[in-house]
């Protein structure tokens, strides 16, 4: 029970930061489309095996270590991770 109440607040979290992201005017579609299935991604595959991370726990230069660590220990598909960083980078 308490996993889910957590996954489901992790969501929450991302698609607040999803509308947030939406409004800023100098992101292309691309990175947009990147941001939004990074929010859909984050918790299904990061909350496997720990809590989540926030976005703004860590500096987005931090990110870019993280999330190659992450994805090598994860064995995730590249695309995957990109989105994932995309939005971990972007909601902070």
């Amino acid at each position: 029970m308490r996993n889910r109440i957590l996954l489901a607040s992790f969501f929450a979290f991302a698609v607040l930061s999803a509308v947030r992201a939406f409004a800023a005017e100098t992101r292309s579609s691309e990175q947009k489309q990147l941001f939004l299935e990074g929010a859909k991604l984050w918790p299904v595959y990061c909350a496997q095996c720990h809590n989540a991370r926030p976005g703004s726990q860590f500096s987005p230069a931090q990110w870019d270590t993280i999330t190659m660590h992450m994805r090598t220990q994860s064995i995730m598909p590249a695309k995957n991770m990109r989105a994932i960083k995309e939005f971990l980078k972007e909601a902070r």
